[in-house]
């Protein structure tokens, strides 16, 4: 092997990635090496970050290890020493992208030969990806995982000082890393990660051998981050995990569920709770229950179904049937009645035929769904769906997928119209590009609320009088007399 390669060079393993073999996950605790802590000084980093809301948390703790390095934060690309892109490999045209921005930056390699170029996230998890990397895009000096953020400073010496090319993508189930500091994008909103991974393995997603086995972090932690939030003056928690139904099953020393968790947040002085995302198989009643008691539990849920028909929910491994699906959205609604629930569906997987379809339509109109993300099916090397006969035409998806969205576009403004002429409270994020008297924020149904008021509210939940429901959002005037 080259001496290009000396200290760090370890490629992900698919086969690797699948293994489940541990019941216990281990917590480590990190500290910044005193020796570590200057090495930033004088020198300027871009962080580019592509993919879901574990990819934006993520990036929080990348930018919190960089800055601590003594690194400062900038937009501009000539100036700056590091560019790391976190990435996602969720679908293939989102990594065509991360491919594409390679080749651009590969001019500023030209101009400056020290700067470093590295890749992080979710694509390096995958063998071809890293394989394409090194072969093609050789002036990438740094290549690292999701269960590896916490090395960073030791990488970014090895890069900057020794010179050396860093490959190091760990394949194992991973552990749960505290500690790690964190630049958070909002100073009112706050993503906090309860668990980690995923072993559901639906046969068209990446993500359990990208983000390793389910992993929850202790509740202790997880209460004290939000109790540190709610001190810097934040409004509002969103909960992640990849399952966040199934929190605290992998716990060997207790029982604690995700419903223990919900009932624990509710009694802490924070505003807003939400949470992301959710699998309809762990969705149980006491989950339910707890949120029905309000208050700082949004009622919003995201409750991906992917498909109506019981042979393609099958055959894409989602553990649970169209009947049982509507069932948990009717309980839902019966102890939630103005709950507002969104999906995710999935268009033209293999198999699906014509009825199928029809199923999801069906399931789509039932479910009264206020909003959808859809997709046309995106084959990912590794997965058993990437495998399947696809002998569907691209021309029929897409009709497909045009109806689908023409029902949830339905939906999305049926969902909106039944706060015309309400009062709704709005947790304030900014102004309009267009106008800086125009004022945006989420309600506490997940509406995008847009009303005409001071900049001076922003940051804060305020009442606003919605005068018209538009498709994708909201229009209103600031109700001051509330």
């Amino acid at each position: 092997m080259s001496d290009l390669y000396e200290k760090y060079f370890k490629k992900p393993s698919i086969k690797e990635a699948r293994k489940r073999k541990s019941t216990s996950t281990e917590t480590i605790h990190i500290e910044t090496p005193v020796n570590l802590k200057a090495i930033g000084h004088g020198k300027r980093y871009k962080l580019m970050t592509y993919g879901c809301q574990g990819n934006e948390a993520d990036s929080e703790t990348m930018r919190g290890i960089i800055e601590r390095l003594g690194f400062t934060s900038t937009d501009s690309e000539v100036d700056a020493d590091i560019i790391i892109l976190n990435t996602c490999a969720i679908r293939e045209n989102a990594e065509n992208r991360i491919f594409g921005e390679l080749g651009r930056l590969k001019q500023y390699k030209r101009t400056n030969p020290d700067l470093i170029l590295g890749v992080a996230g979710c694509m390096p998890q995958e063998e071809q990806v890293v394989e394409r990397l090194l072969k093609s895009y050789p002036y990438v000096d740094l290549i690292f995982g999701t269960h590896n953020i916490h090395k960073l400073p030791e990488y970014l010496e090895s890069a900057l000082y020794n010179k050396e090319r860093v490959v190091e993508v760990f394949s194992d189930e991973g552990q749960i890393v505290e500690n790690l500091p964190k630049i958070r994008d909002h100073k009112h909103k706050a993503y906090v990660n309860i668990m980690y991974g995923c072993d559901e393995f639906c046969t068209y997603c990446v993500v359990p051998y990208t983000r390793g086995k389910e992993r929850s972090r202790d509740p202790r932690h997880i209460i004290d981050e939000v109790h540190e939030l709610v001190k810097a003056g934040y409004q509002e928690v969103t909960l992640l995990g990849q399952n966040v139904n199934s929190y605290g099953r992998d716990f060997t020393d207790k029982t604690y569920t995700f419903a223990n968790l919900l009932e624990a947040l509710n009694n802490i002085d924070i505003a807003r709770v939400r949470f992301t995302t959710s699998h309809p198989k762990d969705f149980d009643e006491a989950t339910v229950k707890v949120l029905a008691k309000g208050g700082n539990l949004m009622p919003h849920i995201h409750l991906p179904v992917q498909s109506g028909s019981d042979k393609v929910l099958k055959k894409m491994n989602r553990k649970y049937t169209k009947e049982s699906y509507l069932k948990l959205v009717n309980t839902i609604y019966k102890y939630i009645p103005d709950a507002s629930i969104t999906t995710d569906i999935i268009v033209g997987f293999p198999t699906e035929e014509k009825e199928d379809f029809e199923q999801t339509l069906d399931l789509v109109r039932q479910s009264k769904f206020e909003g959808a993300f859809t997709f046309i099916f995106s084959a990912r090397e590794g997965t058993p769906a990437a495998k399947y006969k696809d002998d569907t035409e691209m021309q029929t998806k897409k009709s497909r997928l045009q109806t689908l969205n023409q029902i949830i576009n339905d939906g999305y403004l049926r969902g909106n119209k039944r706060f015309e002429g309400k009062v709704v409270h709005v947790l304030v994020d900014g102004v309009s590009r267009n106008n800086p008297e125009i004022l945006a924020g989420y309600s506490e149904h997940n509406k995008l609320v847009n009303f005409k008021g001071n900049q001076t509210l922003i940051g804060n939940i305020v009442p606003v009088y919605i005068e018209e429901a538009k498709t994708w959002f909201l229009k209103g005037r600031y109700h001051e007399s509330t």
